[in-house]
């Protein structure tokens, strides 16, 4: 008889709920705990979908089979090490860390526990992103824009990992070839951080992406053009 993966969350703030939710409710997962700083909002979240709550992360440890990683990024390596190390299976939330460097020791680290490590980049499994995948054979000019009203939260990174990732992983999921060039230019308006930024990337085998993120803006906008041969 086949057992129910043992899953658990850690932050269950604005996303973590989202995914305590999901577990909860997916067959073949047994939502065992969650885990926040906060008490009351572990509590309140654990009660609602019926498992124990945590303020230390580690508690979860020995629990789980996988864990979901939403806690904000600068943290991120910090609490996912033992996890990775305890050879836990990982979603971990965009983005998976604020350097390339810690980004390579999370990796280094699911690589040598030989376990599932995603990132959860979810645009690329928007239905629309995917009918495009399947369509886009030569893209030459690519045009994208992320404006955002501004939230509080996320406001450990800038606009670029906290928005404008998800169109440059969906850009290099659509050309195929590699970054030679790029031109960036940001300012930061309420954060300490960058917060709205324009970034032109040009690739190897001639094709262009502009992609404009803001998290300031007067209203939620997406959109993006892509030319072809």
């Amino acid at each position: 008889m086949a057992t129910n993966i043992r899953a658990g969350v850690i932050g269950v703030g604005y996303l973590g709920k989202f995914h305590a939710k999901i577990y909860a409710n997916m067959e073949g997962v047994d939502l065992v705990g969650v885990a926040d700083s906060n008490p009351q909002t572990a509590e309140k979240i654990a009660a609602e979908y019926g498992c124990q709550a945590y303020t230390d992360s580690k508690d979860l440890l020995d629990k789980v089979d996988a864990v979901s990683i939403v806690v904000p990024t600068v943290y991120h390596l910090e609490i996912a090490r033992p996890f990775l190390e305890a050879g836990v299976h990982m979603l971990m939330e965009k983005p998976i860390a604020p350097s390339y460097e810690e980004s390579l020791q999370l990796v280094e680290l699911a690589e040598k526990a030989k376990v599932v490590f995603q990132v959860g980049h979810l645009e690329r499994f928007n239905a629309g992103v995917m009918a495009l995948a399947g369509r886009v054979k030569n893209p030459r000019f690519i045009e994208a824009h992320r404006l955002s009203p501004f939230v509080a939260r996320a406001t450990d990174v800038d606009v670029v990992t906290d928005l404008m990732i998800h169109d440059i992983d969906i850009i290099l999921s659509l050309v195929k070839s590699d970054i030679d060039q790029i031109n960036a230019a940001g300012t930061s308006v309420i954060t300490n951080h960058i917060d709205i930024a324009n970034v032109r990337l040009g690739f190897k085998n001639g094709a262009v992406a502009n992609v404009t993120a803001s998290r300031v803006s007067t209203k939620r906008y997406r959109r993006i053009r892509i030319f072809e041969q």
